[in-house]
């Protein structure tokens, strides 16, 4: 009898994993689009605590019309996206290891879920991806880490200035995690950081090709010339390719 019930306990486990990886791996973009958003003093500053303290959900509106106004121009249909500002946490999300192996990437993505599942409340709900928002003092730091984010389990760990100055490149950050998070792929090169050429450019076919006027979004930079590239200064000067959005699943 008891073998049964373990047996049983087993095949609903399985059965619960199997749909949160078919859900993940197939988002219906139908449906509305929760983006729950946990706050994180990652240096400790006061300065980057009173950043914090004036966080609004409502600063992230023109990423939210971004990704609606991209989400429309290839579905044909709207997708509504929102941004919930959740509590500031105190613990850090597990800093991804540099130059790891396979296995360090394995063992660092399972301390990764389990520190989200440490960190959820009931309150939170269910949403349909968590960004955990590590803020710098921009005055302290000056480069930041990567940032990144996993497609199962639908989380990320988004590496941010806590300065009023960076707020407009930050929501490009943020945006670009948040699709890592639904299937999209970075297109630049993991050596050099630039773009890759078609993948990673707005505008694969403009003649002459260089100066691009856009950055791809998942390649982060706009192209200069075939060695150069520069951060956008918004999420205006980027746009979402057709190769991003079949990843994504808006254009088959």
């Amino acid at each position: 009898m008891w073998k049964k019930i373990r047996i049983l306990i087993l095949l609903i486990i399985l059965l619960i994993v199997a749909v949160n990886a078919y859900r993940d791996q197939n988002q219906n973009w139908s449906k509305p689009v929760m983006v729950l958003l946990h706050p994180i003093n990652a240096d400790g500053l006061p300065t980057t605590q009173q950043y914090i303290q004036q966080l609004s959900g409502q600063d992230l509106n023109g990423a939210r019309e971004y990704l609606e106004k991209a989400a429309q121009q290839y579905r044909g249909q709207p997708t509504y996206f929102y941004f919930n500002l959740g509590r500031e946490l105190n613990a850090l999300p597990p800093k991804v290891p540099e130059q790891a192996s396979l296995i360090d990437t394995v063992l660092w993505s399972l301390k990764f879920r389990f520190y989200a599942w440490k960190q959820h409340e009931s309150a939170d709900g269910s949403p349909s991806v968590t960004l955990y928002l590590n803020y710098y003092d921009s005055a302290q730091t000056k480069q930041l880490k990567h940032s990144t984010a996993l497609q199962k389990g639908r989380i990320g760990s988004v590496n941010l200035f806590a300065s009023k100055k960076q707020a407009e490149q930050n929501k490009i950050v943020l945006v670009h995690e948040l699709l890592h998070a639904f299937g999209a792929s970075d297109k630049y090169d993991l050596a050099t950081g630039q773009p890759l050429y078609p993948v990673g450019y707005a505008f694969p076919d403009q003649q002459p090709l260089f100066p691009q006027a856009k950055a791809e979004l998942m390649a982060g930079h706009i192209p200069t010339s075939q060695t150069t590239s520069k951060m956008p200064d918004a999420l205006e000067q980027t746009l979402i390719n057709a190769i991003t959005a079949i990843e994504l699943g808006w254009k088959e």
